[in-house]
């Protein structure tokens, strides 16, 4: 493996770092014979390993049934990739080279340890996992293999969330690709029962659900019912992962949930180019994969992809009921779910979804539709950007609106969709109708005129929806305020942004009267931590006062959160 960033993927600690780097080992070096196994792909929590003599030789899978090396880790090397960050299942298989090797390892509490311990290792240990993350999902073949037919509903979905939560995958065609249609006939796999999923364990899955594959995978923890969290984060966007951040940083425990994926909506945004200290833009998916890292380097857990169905707030600690039975309990929540997709009243739209109907545009669909004709609805910034970044691989890109982009978007992308050729922008229409069926997919799609009520149909694979969001608030059922839109109301106490309910709190796009943008949204997951803290400190004053126990042990920053449950 070769490359101008090689010497970063693949660095050498020198005496020096070596020496710190041992201190925070979790265990005894270890000897390993010559072709002896270190670790396994698949194998979940598998640790970091530095080499301290001999070699370590790292293979990846290629394909269903090879395997492909990825580097050779000498003296001063260690292993491992983003996932030996968090205890997830390995991508990647090491053993012993010729001569053997003896290493010390790693687990992810000691590497995250490592990483906050010494800033210096720490930063050339981050960037190196990161790298090799992104240079496993750009050689491809290196995770996940979905076989099926590409560009059909449950393929585009599983890409999707693969994708957006950072894994590599790759897509085989049962009918082109002789590899996987021997696989699929070789096992008897039926028409109904693709997709087939591989994993990198070998498993396999058929016509797979996000949280069936993401068992697979390992990338979902044990969630301990017993546990008391200081905060629990329902949403993984750009409010919750701040929130995240901040609150491990601090030294409170933390716990994300999100039933989707990675960054919510801002994390299918294909460039977001006026968030600040970004000047050249970055993906809503590259964002989100930078936060989550720094969540968890600083011990925050992250679980994707689980939904909460309810919230019991009858009392304190607060509970939360989440598919499957399973139970978690919290000091506090965050309220960071969001908004879901706002659909259209058009009568046969489900059927369509995944299908040729998106909610979002990413790399997987702007393949899919390349050199087409395609339509996208919406006015918004997030509309805007998607723009920008499919008309340039389209044959022409039909924009329809309401109103004047004036009146809804940033002036910069309404330049920029203006410089665009091949945009063609249709003010006061909507869609009115959607053409095909269930085998084909979408065929058509009929614009209707606002104005005079005409109407006009155009053959159309592709619909791209843009028009806005509904608040994600469901499973609250009743504990906290709402308005009459169903976003969540805050400061009606002494914290800003707290909710009617003691403990609970709301931040980003779910909050009633905030500022739909990812700067609004980071700074209200930064200031709700500070807010909570407050909310900690009390509650450990008032326990101290009923106890008769001196409230001054509670003076470091990080021991608020360590109050005795109300």
């Amino acid at each position: 493996m070769t490359g101008p960033r090689e010497h970063q993927m693949f660095p050498v600690l020198d005496a020096g770092q070596m020496a710190i780097a041992q201190r925070f080992a979790s265990g005894a070096e270890q000897r390993f014979a010559p072709g002896e196994s270190v670790y396994d792909i698949g194998e979940q929590d598998a640790p970091t390993w530095l080499v301290l003599a001999g070699s370590i030789d790292v293979v990846r899978r290629d394909g269903l049934d090879r395997l492909a090396p990825v580097t050779t880790h000498h003296v001063g090397q260690f292993t491992g990739e983003v996932n030996q960050l968090a205890g997830r299942a390995s991508i990647a298989a090491g053993h012993a080279g010729d001569e053997g090797c003896t290493a010390l390892p790693f687990d992810a509490a000691h590497l995250r340890a490592l990483m906050v311990g010494s800033a210096d290792v720490g930063e050339l240990l981050m960037r190196a996992l990161i790298l090799r993350r992104v240079n496993l999902i750009a050689e491809g073949g290196a995770g996940t293999i979905i076989i099926g037919a590409p560009g059909s509903a449950a393929v585009v979905r599983l890409q999707g969330f693969l994708t957006r939560s950072g894994y590599p995958n790759m897509v085989l065609d049962v009918a082109t690709d002789a590899e996987g249609r021997a696989l699929v006939e070789r096992l008897g796999v039926a028409t109904e029962e693709l997709p087939l999923v591989v994993c990198p364990n070998g498993d396999l899955l058929r016509t797979p659900s996000d949280a069936e594959v993401a068992a697979c995978l390992g990338m979902t923890p044990t969630l301990d019912p017993d546990k008391l969290y200081d905060i629990v984060i329902v949403g993984a966007g750009p409010a919750g992962l701040a929130t995240a951040v901040y609150a491990a940083s601090e030294g409170l425990s933390v716990m994300v949930l999100d039933e989707r994926a990675l960054g919510g909506q801002a994390g299918a945004s294909a460039r977001i180019e006026n968030y600040l200290g970004f000047p050249t833009g970055i993906s809503g998916q590259a964002l989100a994969g930078r936060a989550f890292n720094q969540a968890m380097k600083f011990g925050a857990e992250i679980a994707i992809p689980v939904a909460v169905e309810s919230l019991d707030c009858t009392g304190l600690p607060l509970a939360l009921d989440l598919a499957e039975g399973r139970k978690l309990r919290s000091r506090t929540v965050v309220i960071a779910s969001g908004a879901r997709y706002r659909r259209p009243d058009i009568a046969n739209l489900a059927m369509f979804e995944g299908a040729g109907v998106s909610y979002w545009v990413s790399q997987v669909e702007a393949r899919l539709c390349a050199g087409e004709d395609v339509a996208l609805v919406g006015g918004g910034n997030s509309a805007g950007q998607a723009v920008v970044f499919l008309a340039p691989q389209v044959n022409r890109l039909h924009l329809i609106v309401r109103r004047n982009l004036s009146e809804t978007m940033s002036q910069y992308l309404i330049d920029r969709i203006a410089a665009l050729p091949n945009v063609e922008i249709h003010v006061g229409a909507e869609v009115a109708a959607l053409g095909g069926d269930s085998a084909a997919g979408l065929q058509s799609a009929t614009f209707r005129h606002i104005a005079d009520s005409t109407s006009v149909t155009r053959p159309m694979r592709h619909l791209f929806l843009f028009i806005g969001a509904d608040p994600n608030t469901g499973w609250l059922q009743g504990c906290a305020q709402t308005d009459g839109k169903g976003f969540v109301i805050t400061g009606a106490g002494p914290r800003s942004l707290e909710t009617s309910l003691p403990g609970v709190f709301a931040i980003g796009d779910v909050r009633a009267g905030s500022t739909k943008r990812v700067a609004a949204a980071v700074g209200e997951g930064a200031a709700v931590v500070a807010q909570i803290h407050g909310l900690l400190a009390e509650r450990a004053a008032a326990d101290a006062a009923t106890t008769g126990v001196e409230s001054n042990a509670m003076a470091s920053k990080a021991e608020p959160a360590q109050g005795a449950e109300a």
